[in-house]
């Protein structure tokens, strides 16, 4: 049976000094008002900050009732104490610990136990295999992904057997992966970042949801924003935006003027259009964020904007839209 999940969650990787350094107490605000705004579905991995981002989910997830929110997180990279943080980018200020890449079904298992301790708490729902992609790896990624198929996937496969987890799937920035991971595997979802939004969508819709939607495997839309050039920043794929980017970006928020949306409303709606799209989970390290967010996703939104879209060729016309 198809995972279920909330459709709004919140994406953990600013809660690991993600671009820059965020002190405690703003990140306890910032989880105390994603849960006062009705979020429920919340997503962290140990590589952000080195654990940090962990940590600070479990200062509040560990003393709500277990039952009334969903926690998925990610393997693929143990830690270990270090003398200094690796402060990997995009990531400032970690803890001190040092990753050590282990894709084994051993590795996957402890990574599981590892977090469950950070975070306090007795259970994940969802265990994505981490970063089994060639943007973080180069050419080895082949290697790495072969080692997650015939070690972690095999473990979380178990697990889930066991009702130890709800379900599994990786957790990248690039679609290929998880096409490969259908060919080879039986996962339950997928969390795809950056690869569909309203600047980035067209290799996910002819390749990956189709499969999707026919298997019965969900996707949860991991940076919505784009790292938060579709929210008024200056971030695209966790680097600067370069100018095409900007200059579309610009194009679709004049369209947004024109009929009086928020393009981040826009961003996140055109997301969870998608038959295949369970849930998108912005993350933010601010305060004020997660109830906009909540705003943004019930926003009503004309249909006229979306036919504007397609007319000026800013989205496809094959592209599935808000009704």
């Amino acid at each position: 049976m198809r995972i279920t999940l909330p459709p709004l969650g919140f994406g953990g990787a600013p809660l690991g000094n993600m671009f820059q350094p965020l002190d405690e107490a703003t990140a306890d605000a910032t989880l105390k008002a994603a849960w006062e705004a009705g979020i429920r579905y919340y997503d962290t991995s140990p590589h952000y900050g080195a654990g940090l981002a962990e940590q600070r989910f479990g200062r509040l997830l560990s003393h709500k009732p277990r039952d009334e929110f969903v926690l998925s997180t990610k393997v693929g990279r143990l830690l270990q104490p270090a003398a200094a943080p690796e402060n990997a980018k995009p990531f400032v200020d970690e803890l001190p610990n040092k990753r050590v890449v282990d894709y084994s079904a051993d590795g996957a298992r402890r990574s599981i136990e590892d977090s469950l301790e950070r975070m306090g708490v007795d259970r994940i729902d969802v265990a994505f295999i981490h970063d089994v992609s060639e943007d973080q790896w180069g050419p080895q990624w082949t290697e790495y992904f072969q080692q997650a198929m015939q070690g972690a996937a095999k473990a979380l496969t178990q697990m889930r057997e066991e009702g130890l987890i709800r379900g599994w799937g990786l957790g990248v920035n690039l679609v290929e992966p998880c096409r490969m991971a259908l060919e080879q595997s039986a996962p339950d979802v997928f969390l795809l970042a950056g690869r569909y939004s309203l600047l980035d969508h067209r290799e996910a819709l002819d390749t990956l949801f189709p499969q999707c939607v026919e298997r019965g495997v969900g996707i949860v839309v991991g940076g919505p924003f784009n790292s938060g050039v579709l929210a008024g920043g200056e971030h695209y794929d966790y680097a600067d935006a370069p100018e095409a980017i900007r200059n579309k970006t610009q194009a679709i928020e004049a369209v947004c003027g024109e009929f009086g949306v928020d393009i981040r409303a826009a961003a996140l709606q055109f997301c969870l259009a998608h038959p295949a799209v369970l849930s998108a989970i912005p993350g933010t390290s601010n305060p004020k964020r997660p109830a906009q967010y909540v705003q943004q996703f019930e926003a009503e939104i004309p249909s006229a904007f979306w036919r504007a879209l397609k007319d000026k060729q800013l989205l496809p016309e094959d592209v599935p839209v808000p009704a």
